[in-house]
């Protein structure tokens, strides 16, 4: 098989093939990708089998990382919790794998990565196993009734009632306001993890490429805010991507609430499932918490070529000292100069 590259922000071709293939996801999509390429420079292409006369049937899309800090890298894709191979059938990811670690080994490059949402078939005549993340996934099929008896009954379900007595406000969309707020409580958050945050432009390029595909949804206190999440959306899958929160008022439920709030509309949209991303394995808090909501877990793995050693960059021990020495004036700018050397 010959493999053609082409540039999916181009490529109407490619639209056409996320538009209806059965894995795609809202990472595949051109929103996603304008934004990466607009905050961090990335160059995204997509390999695939047709030529440039014949519509795609398949296609692999990654992003090119160039760093002189971190390596230049293919990553399928940056700050995406997975990103599923386009493909049709096991014979034809073979083709792809190969290509991949040929060029991989010929290019000047550290590493190639995918992030499939499912096991890679037959690792072993492609790419290998890497890092694996606990991912989370929240069935809407049933009744909203249904759904609530499956949460927690103490940290979930009594803080939900805690949040209502307290008459917390709610509010959903993704006006400047909302944006500033929901970066607002995600410094607070990332701070108290000791990790940098994200540009706060990458926050306004997804609003800005991804239109109503994006939502933020932020609860207050008294006009304050609490606690708040953004969401994509793509088809009837919605993407719980970022969420945070002040913690001096983590005990009257904001994030239990926001979750409720965001339960009951997905369903009244014809949402069938929440993806709640993913986890690493050793965040008991993080996976706990979704275990509460109801979500079913599995294991989720990236492969790489060559197969390095698992890196979590912003986890190491050098950086959440680095975090935590930080003024806060410098805080929010050391994000904006070194997150584009971690995708």
């Amino acid at each position: 098989m010959t493999v053609h590259l082409t540039d999916p922000l181009s490529d109407d071709r490619w639209d056409d093939l996320v538009a209806r293939h059965p894995s795609a996801s809202v990472f595949h999509g051109r929103g996603w990708l304008q934004a990466l390429t607009r905050t961090y420079g990335y160059e995204p292409l997509v390999l695939t089998s047709a030529p440039v006369s014949e519509p795609l049937s398949d296609g692999i899309v990654l992003c090119r990382v160039s760093s002189w800090l971190t390596g230049t890298r293919l990553v399928s894709l940056p700050f995406a919790d997975h990103c599923e191979p386009l493909l049709n059938d096991s014979a034809e990811s073979l083709d792809f794998m190969s290509w991949l670690r040929t060029e991989c080994d010929r290019q000047p490059w550290k590493y190639v990565e995918l992030r499939p949402l499912y096991p890679v078939q037959n690792p072993c005549n492609g790419l290998q196993p890497n890092r694996s993340y606990c991912f989370h996934e929240l069935d809407l099929r049933p009744s909203l009734e249904q759904i609530f008896r499956g949460l927690h009954k103490n940290s979930i379900q009594r803080k939900i009632r805690r949040a209502e007595k307290e008459r917390i406000s709610y509010e959903a969309g993704i006006s400047e306001q909302l944006v500033d707020d929901f970066y607002h409580l995600l410094l607070i958050t990332r701070r108290r993890h000791k990790i940098l945050p994200q540009p706060l432009t990458w926050f306004k390029n997804l609003r800005n490429c991804m239109g109503d595909g994006m939502e933020i949804r932020l609860a207050r206190k008294n006009e304050k805010p609490i606690a708040a999440m953004l969401t994509l959306r793509h088809r009837s899958c919605l993407v719980y991507k970022y969420g945070c929160s002040d913690d001096e008022f983590h005990q009257i439920g904001g994030m239990p609430f926001l979750f409720w709030q965001l339960i009951q509309e997905s369903k009244a949209r014809g949402v069938k499932r929440i993806d709640l991303g993913r986890s690493d394995l050793d965040n008991l808090g993080l996976i706990t918490f979704k275990d509460r909501l109801g979500a079913t877990r599995r294991l989720m793995t990236y492969y790489q070529h060559p197969n390095t050693c698992p890196v979590n960059h912003w986890h190491s021990r050098s950086i959440r000292r680095f975090c935590s020495i930080l003024p806060n004036a410098v805080f929010s700018a050391a994000g904006r100069v070194l997150y584009r050397h971690v995708g």
